[in-house]
């Protein structure tokens, strides 16, 4: 019938998969908020590292991210790439 037993549950996996095609289109997960044609999913992906800095994040959500190379947090990940060059 197609009825949505936990609408907090069923939201997150829809920007989940969101991120997953903007992955394989852009090739990252870093979504801007300022980014017109994907405002709503660039605020989902910081919320998720906010949840994820508090530890409020379950961990079969942070295991999802993990698995499709969620960077937790873009300015360290950059940081770290330039001074590994």
């Amino acid at each position: 019938m197609g009825f949505i037993w936990d609408p907090c549950d069923h939201s997150w996996n829809e920007n989940f998969d969101q991120l997953c095609v903007f992955k394989t289109q852009h090739g990252h997960c870093n979504v801007s908020r300022n980014n017109e044609g994907n405002k709503s999913l660039g605020l989902w992906v910081r919320t998720q590292r906010t949840a994820y800095k508090k530890n409020t994040l379950s961990s079969d959500r942070i295991q999802q991210l993990n698995s499709i190379g969620f960077i937790w947090d873009p300015f360290d990940h950059t940081w770290n790439k330039h001074f590994n060059q």
